[in-house]
């Protein structure tokens, strides 16, 4: 049986994970910073490189569930490096999704490979098939609500922190910091949703996976805006959001759209880390080294594969 490290597999991602690859037939291999957790496991810390490479040994993947990411993924990812075995986070901070971007591999490395960044950058390069660049990638993200893990808000804080409490877009081929506020504005969801409030440039890591590998100057994100107050009043997930995600790409005067709809942007992190991991481990990749997940693989394939957990179709 292949088997794959779970960095954070105590995490309410990586509890996810574990049951998707048992699922998948791998053999998840736990490990993570406290070892209190992992009975039976494999403890590991970022600040200690040897035990991390301890942990790898005899595994043929890693994926990295435990934020903040500006902490681990590059230790973990590096880790990986060293052995010779691919690399697949959930990171959804921009910042740590660049860090990774940075480094150099002779093995598969792909951040991000989750709802925030993956999803959007898998619809938006299916979109784009047959096309060499576009103006502008729009990703809308209608959220029934949002009450994210203790994780995500201690990600959110790093990454507030590492930008000086600035705000971040995509604009003009590149990334912009800005000290105002996000623009209010609406978005024509697909029924049944409907038009809705939205917080416009509410920027996810999709501004780091779609530029990329896509000739594309513009990419803006958008959030339902009782999603986005439900973020700012967080208190215990005691409910699975659902979610509705638009993906428009324009080029000219040509206009492509994409649609994915489901329930939990957390669950489904786990089939879309999983299946990244079983497209590298049987060879089914589209690129070497560091890549975006619309870049390693072939997209519209592997959003097709993401059924029944997420369901894809355009518009």
């Amino acid at each position: 049986m292949t088997s794959v490290l779970v960095y954070g597999a105590y995490g309410h991602t990586g509890r996810f994970v574990v049951a998707e690859l048992r699922k998948r037939g791998f053999e998840p291999v736990l490990s993570g910073r406290d070892a209190a957790r992992l009975p039976g496991g494999r403890p590991a810390s970022v600040d200690d490189p040897a035990s991390l490479d301890r942990a790898l040994e005899g595994v043929a993947a890693v994926i990295n569930c435990a934020g903040p990411f500006a902490v681990t993924a590059r230790p973990v990812a590096e880790s990986a490096i060293r052995a010779g075995v691919p690399y697949v986070d959930v990171a959804a901070e921009i910042e740590a999704n660049l860090d990774t971007f940075e480094l150099t591999a002779g093995t598969a490395v792909v951040p991000a490979m989750a709802f925030f960044g993956g999803l959007a950058d898998l619809l938006a390069t299916a979109a784009m098939d047959g096309w060499a660049a576009a103006d502008e990638v729009h990703v809308a993200y209608g959220l029934s609500g949002w009450n994210p893990t203790a994780g995500t808000l201690a990600a959110g804080r790093v990454s507030r922190e590492r930008r000086d409490g600035r705000r971040i877009r995509y604009a003009g081929g590149r990334l912009e910091y800005l000290d105002d506020a996000l623009p209010a504005l609406e978005w024509p969801f697909p029924e049944p949703l409907g038009t809705r409030p939205v917080l416009g440039e509410f920027s996810m890591a999709d501004i780091v996976t779609i530029p990329r590998h896509l000739k594309v100057r513009e990419v803006t994100s958008y959030l339902t805006a009782d999603a986005a107050q439900s973020l700012a009043a967080a208190g215990e997930r005691d409910a699975a959001e659902t979610f509705v995600v638009e993906v428009v790409v324009r080029a000219g005067g040509e206009e492509r759209r994409m649609v994915a709809r489901g329930e939990d942007i957390y669950a489904v992190s786990a089939p879309l880390a999983v299946e990244a991991v079983a497209r590298i481990l049987s060879g089914r990749t589209r690129a070497t080294g560091v890549a975006a997940p619309g870049e390693m693989f072939d997209a519209a394939d592997f959003l097709r594969a993401l059924a029944p957990h997420i369901v894809v179709e355009p518009r």
